[in-house]
């Protein structure tokens, strides 16, 4: 009889619900139709300016956001709240998103008979494949009763914002996750800057599972003021992702090489791999600020994690010294499922790590 440890049995499960999800013919690969062309060109440029321009202060306040609100459901302690508003972005990403993009959609959970100044407000990021309100909403729902409300941000790309020839989560081009990620930021940002100066909450904080966990990460690195940064079973880049985690499996390679051999440029695969790192390598947090309250980031990972390897939540906390990283037994999958506890429990004390606003 072959013994298998526990922690290898999580491993092996992300093994094989990667290889059903991504060596299959199941569905299409991500990037099927190559890198992007002009609007790849485009947010090269544009990420790249993001960090000096946010590093001096130069691209604050955000737009303000006014969503326009219908309420889904109420009880005698929370009222459920769906709203919808124009995507922040600059002119020139705002023209990049596919038109279905360009609205966004949040859900709101929100305590009721509480003042806003007691309460604090968390919004929650979509993960790869996280296209409804449901799964964040029933993470951050036992949490009205400590008066903290959950937000939900439907990401362009997912949901009703994703692009009529998509199928799924598989983008299309390398330049659409770029593109995800940073009106992913430039949203949240807008919403927490609106949940602060509009609304009076007393505490604000960003949380996320996976790809969404390194835009939390990023929209809590450029934040003017203190927020909790909770970043769940998260890498510090989307080269550990596509270039080393499982997802490499699921990426048109072959796609990728063959536009640019019609470009005149001729790759191995292996040099197509070490291009998508290069463009990658832009969203590789430890090049982001240090967060304004580095104690109130709380990275969870996984022990066994066949999606995200240790190395990479560890680069991070080094990069931002006082931030913390705790440990759930369990692979990606497994903890996706079973570890909300400890994710709630990270959002509740990293949401204790600050101040109430009246005192900054």
């Amino acid at each position: 009889m072959v013994t298998i440890k526990l922690g290898m049995l999580h491993y092996v499960i992300d093994h094989v619900y990667g290889a059903f999800m991504h060596r299959t013919k199941i569905t299409q690969p991500f990037f099927s139709r190559g890198w992007g062309g002009h609007n790849l060109e485009l947010l090269e440029r544009i990420v790249k300016q993001l960090f000096p321009l946010e590093v001096q202060g130069q691209n604050w306040p955000p737009p303000l956001v006014r969503p326009v609100w219908k309420t889904v459901w109420e009880t005698k302690t929370a009222t459920l709240r769906e709203g919808v508003f124009q995507t922040p972005c600059c002119h020139e990403l705002a023209a990049a998103l596919p038109p279905e993009s360009r609205t966004a959609r949040v859900a709101w959970l929100v305590p009721k008979n509480v003042p806003p100044q007691k309460m604090a407000c968390v919004v929650h990021l979509a993960g790869t494949g996280d296209h409804t309100y449901d799964r964040r909403l029933r993470l951050g729902g036992p949490l009205v009763k400590q008066n903290i409300a959950t937000m939900v941000l439907e990401s362009p790309f997912y949901g009703q914002r994703r692009p009529f020839l998509q199928r799924g989560a598989r983008l299309l081009c390398v330049s659409d996750l770029l593109l995800l990620g940073r009106a992913t930021i430039e949203e949240s940002r807008s919403l927490i800057h609106w949940l602060d100066t509009e609304e009076g909450f007393g505490k604000m904080g960003v949380c996320g599972l996976s790809m969404g966990g390194v835009h939390a990460s990023m929209v809590g690195s450029l934040h003017p003021t203190p927020v909790a940064t909770l970043p769940f079973l998260s890498p510090h880049s989307a080269v550990v992702a596509f270039c080393e985690g499982i997802l490499k499996y699921g990426t048109a390679w072959e796609a990728l090489r063959e536009e640019l051999a019609a470009e005149k440029i001729t790759m191995t695969l292996d040099e197509v791999r070490e291009r998508m790192r290069n463009v990658l390598s832009l969203t590789d947090v430890t090049r982001f600020p240090i967060p304004k309250n580095p104690d109130a980031v709380i990275f969870v990972a996984a022990t066994d994690d066949g999606y995200i390897p240790k190395h990479s939540v560890l680069e991070l906390q080094k990069a931002w010294p006082g931030s913390e990283v705790r440990w759930v037994t369990g692979g990606h999958v497994s903890s996706f499922l079973l570890h909300n506890g400890e994710f709630r429990r990270a959002i509740v004390d990293g949401l204790d790590r600050l101040e109430w606003k009246e005192s900054w």
